[in-house]
């Protein structure tokens, strides 16, 4: 799949597979000096990057899961949405859960990317649903 990316700033690095068959590509932060994130700090680290993702497409931004374990840097919303429309600088939405503050420096790796297909639906409301073996059975109801 082709899709259009641009350098929105000088210095920006294009995401980036780390291994031939990982599913999420590298987002580096441009910055031009150093962001220290404070114990439960929350920012949004620039990327310096915009796509034109087709239509039926996301890119769905996901935390580095070295940055979660390490250093609890994670994602503010869990996972941040772009959607195909959206043509502004895609901007990575970080929190530090640790307890010492954590430095983001230029072009640190800070965020996975990862391009997934999605479905529109269109609502058919109804009054009454075809039952299953689970049927209400909420949190907890399985016995896997």
């Amino acid at each position: 799949m082709n899709i259009s990316i641009k350098k929105m700033k000088p210095g920006a690095i294009l995401p980036q597979y780390q291994t031939a068959q990982a599913a999420g590509m590298d987002l580096h932060a441009c910055l031009d000096e150093p962001i220290t994130l404070a114990a439960m700090e929350r920012r949004m680290i620039p990327t310096g990057l915009a796509i034109a993702l087709p239509p039926g497409y996301e890119a769905q931004i996901r935390a580095r899961s070295g940055l979660a374990i390490k250093h609890g840097i994670t994602m503010v919303n869990g996972v941040g949405t772009i959607d195909a429309d959206y043509r502004g600088e895609i901007g990575v939405l970080v929190i530090n859960l640790g307890q010492e503050p954590f430095v983001v420096t230029p072009d640190m790796r800070i965020a996975q990317l990862v391009i997934a297909r999605y479905e529109t639906v269109a609502w058919n409301e109804t009054d009454l649903l075809d039952d299953t073996v689970r049927g209400e059975g909420g949190f907890g109801s399985t016995k896997h």
